[in-house]
């Protein structure tokens, strides 16, 4: 039997102090953070360069009166000239969505605050010091940026040399403002870090610090930029009124902010009405939820009848580019894709020479733009010994103008038909638009479904065979469910491609087709080559992301239902 001294000395080595492991502990998290912060690091850097930024100059620039040179401070005023009062309806209701941010995220705070009985409310001190360092760091770019666009103006009349650019670009960065604003970012942002460090050591030792002080300052910067926005619009519609009054003019601002504000508002609550009509558990409760979802929808529409009004009042070719875009949009995606998943499912099964099949569809896609569409302007072109017309002759029928033709399909298929022109359908010559892009894409979408195809396991097939089912059926209820994450992320790629379409149809494009062809990148383009409206073109390519962003987020949640993951 082993004696008391051999047992106390074979005892483990003791084990150190809390104090000291809350030390060890917080040293690890603090060289995984760094490493971790050390790989993303590059990534940040080059999505803040080329993404950010950019984005950031465009919306400086459409605030300003800009033509080859920086101009005056205007405001929204190239907002309201491409959609008029609907600027200050967008800037209200992106407010309003900044605070539902804030209320959301505050409300998550405070339910984690409660669930794991943390002193997390002393992380807003360094969080608002957090936002406001930033905020001074945005400032000091936004002075510094004039100081460094004046350079241009400046070396005007003097001979160009590295030497007096760098010269310009010291004076520009010591303006007093710039440093000013510079060293006052710096030195919040270093009290702010060293009392979220002082918070962490001695006041709330969690784990959970990092993820308090990060919903801190989503909270403020959500509050802030809410706050900063009410205050713009108001102080722009004020500006509005002042110079409406001077000039005797009158405005409707406020009232069409409050009437479209309350007709979308009306449509929401209609569609709300509409999907819980079908969850009534009787006939009589069915039929009152779907009589005040068409009472409300009325309503609604009544109410947004004031758009129109809007519209009419705002750039008319802007408007009439957009509504060519969704004609183009409409017109290429589905037909796009259902040939494409289509060919895919062919190309999929065991034939001779598929490898071949697939290099000659996918083709057109690595082909480049601008000498497939020069060679499609030859073939589609309004003399009638073009190619294409030539092939319409030899069948019977009369030669197109095609990329000559304004005219909208639907009145050339009825004739002379008096209808709206929104209703007259793209025209003959957006319709070889749809044609080219149809034929260069298909390829590539091919190759995607083809992926798709493979990932789907071959037992399902075998079992649906074994139960009866017939190809129509399993491409029906099996294919189709499984390769819908596929469809998904082709359809969102295709929707934002037919928004950013350019190269082509900037090459396809004929003045004899009276801008029946000039997408919303065309206007864009338009504006800032050939008039020179620098601020203009950045408000429009501003406006143009924000529907981008619209048709994104509603793709997203059309897909959360639609989408099967397996």
């Amino acid at each position: 039997m082993p004696n008391k001294a051999d047992l106390k000395d074979s005892n483990p080595p003791s084990i150190p102090t809390n104090g000291s492991v809350h030390r060890k502990v917080r040293w690890i998290d603090i060289k995984e953070s760094a490493t971790g912060c050390l790989f993303i690091a590059p990534a940040v850097i080059i999505i803040s360069v080329f993404g950010i930024f950019p984005i950031a100059f465009a919306a400086y620039v459409s605030l300003f009166q800009w033509r080859i040179n920086p101009g005056k401070y205007i405001g929204l005023d190239n907002y309201t000239k491409a959609i008029s009062n609907l600027a200050y309806v967008i800037a209200f209701w992106l407010a309003m969505l900044l605070i539902f941010f804030f209320i959301t995220e505050l409300k998550k705070f405070i339910k984690t605050s409660n669930v794991t009985k943390e002193i997390s409310w002393v992380w807003f001190f360094p969080a608002v010091l957090l936002t406001a360092g930033i905020t001074q760091f945005i400032r000091f770019a936004v002075l510094l940026l004039p100081e460094i666009l004046s350079i241009s103006s400046k070396v005007r009349g003097q001979v160009r040399t590295q030497e007096l650019f760098i010269k310009l670009l010291g004076e520009a960065w010591q303006t007093p403002s710039v440093q000013a604003a510079l060293k006052s970012s710096l030195l919040i942002l270093i009290i702010s870090l060293i009392l979220a460090y002082m918070i962490g050591r001695y006041i709330s030792k969690s784990t959970r610090n990092v993820s308090f002080l990060v919903s801190g300052i989503m909270i403020v910067s959500y509050l802030g930029l809410a706050g900063l926005l009410i205050w713009y619009t108001w102080s722009q519609i004020q500006k509005a009124y002042t110079n409406a009054i001077a000039e005797n003019q009158q405005l409707d601002i406020w009232s069409q902010i409050i009437t479209i504000s309350a007709g979308f508002v009306l449509l929401y609550l209609s569609w709300l009405f509409w999907r819980n009509a079908g969850k009534q558990n009787s006939n009589l409760k069915t039929i009152f939820w779907i009589i005040a979802s068409s009472s409300l929808a009325i309503g609604a529409w009544a109410l947004i009848g004031e758009l129109p009004r809007v519209i009419n009042s705002s750039d008319s070719d802007w408007w009439e580019s957009l509504l060519v875009t969704v004609y183009y949009s409409v017109g290429t995606v589905p037909i796009q894709l259902a040939i494409s998943i289509v060919l895919a499912a062919l190309l999929f099964q065991n034939i001779k020479g598929k490898s071949l099949f697939r290099l000659i569809y996918f083709l057109p896609y690595i082909t480049p733009a601008v000498a497939t569409a020069a060679v499609f302007k030859v073939f589609f072109s309004a003399r009638p010994s073009a190619p294409i017309n030539n092939l319409i002759q030899l069948l019977g029928g009369k030669p197109l103008l095609w990329l000559s033709e304004p005219k909208g399909i639907v009145q050339l298929i009825f004739g002379n038909l008096e209808i709206p022109t929104w209703l007259a359908g793209p025209s003959l010559a957006l319709i070889v638009v749809i044609i080219y892009n149809i034929w260069s894409y298909v390829g590539y979408d091919v190759v995607i479904f083809l992926a798709g195809l493979g990932n789907i396991p071959g037992e399902l097939y075998e079992a649906a065979s074994i139960d009866g089912a017939n190809r129509s059926a399993q491409f029906r209820h099996i294919t189709l469910p499984l390769l819908s994450p596929t469809t998904y992320f082709l359809t969102l790629l295709s929707v934002i491609g037919t928004f950013k379409a350019f190269n082509h149809v900037w090459v396809l494009r004929n003045g004899a087709a009276l801008g029946t062809m000039d997408t919303a990148t065309i206007v864009i383009f338009t504006e800032f080559s050939r008039n020179t409206l620098y601020g203009y073109s950045a408000a429009l390519s501003i406006v143009l992301l924000g529907i981008i962003l619209v048709l994104t987020i509603v793709n997203n949640r059309i897909a959360e239902k639609r989408v099967f993951y397996g």
